[in-house]
C-alpha cells in the first residue's frame, strides 16, 4: 500500500504517474520489483474523480494520495503514510457498519478471489499480483471460505 500512496499527481492532464502516457497500463514497484499490467477500464474515470474531488488537478508535483489535515476534510501536501492508509480503510469499513477486522491486503484477497471465480488462471492472479510463486497467490484465494447451499443439501439427514 505504501508503493500508492507516495505516488505522484498527474503527470498527463487527467492520468496519474501509475498510468503510462498511452493511459492504458499501470505499473507499480513492489520490493524493487516493477509490475506492470493493462489498466481496468474504470481505473482513469476514477481517478479523473478522485483528482477533480481532491483539487490537485493542478499540482504537478505533490502526491496522489494526500495525508488529511486532522479533522477539517481537508487534504495536506504530504503524502499519505502506510499508517494512514491503514487506518483509513478502518474507519471507511467502520462507517459501512463492517464488522470484520479489515486491512488493505483484504483487497488483495478480494480481487484475486474475484478474478478466480470469474474464470480467471492462477497463474495470471500471480502474475498480476507479483509474486514469484503460485503458493502465495493461492493464499489470497478466498473462494473455498464460503459453503454453498448446495454443499448443504448434500448432507442426507
Amino acid at each position: 500500500m505504501n508503493e500508492l500512496a507516495v505516488i505522484e499527481s498527474p503527470s498527463v492532464p487527467g492520468i496519474p504517474a501509475l498510468i503510462s502516457s498511452a493511459g492504458d497500463r499501470a505499473a507499480w514497484e513492489k520490493n524493487g520489483k516493477v509490475n506492470e499490467m493493462p489498466c481496468h477500464h474504470s481505473l482513469e474515470q476514477f481517478l479523473d474523480e478522485y483528482i477533480e474531488a481532491a483539487g490537485i488537478a493542478d499540482d504537478k508535483k505533490g502526491p496522489l494520495f494526500r495525508a488529511a489535515v486532522g479533522k477539517t476534510g481537508r487534504l495536506s501536501g504530504s503524502a499519505m503514510s502506510r499508517t494512514d492508509v491503514w487506518y483509513m480503510v478502518r474507519r471507511r469499513a467502520g462507517d459501512a457498519e463492517i464488522d470484520t477486522a479489515i486491512g488493505c491486503h483484504t483487497f488483495r484477497a478480494t480481487g484475486i478471489t474475484d478474478y478466480l471465480t470469474n474464470g480467471g488462471r492462477i497463474e495470471v492472479a500471480q502474475q498480476m499480483a507479483g509474486h514469484s510463486n503460485a503458493k502465495t497467490t493461492g493464499l489470497y484465494d478466498r473462494r473455498g471460505d464460503n459453503v454453498s447451499l448446495g454443499e448443504v443439501e448434500s448432507i442426507g439427514i
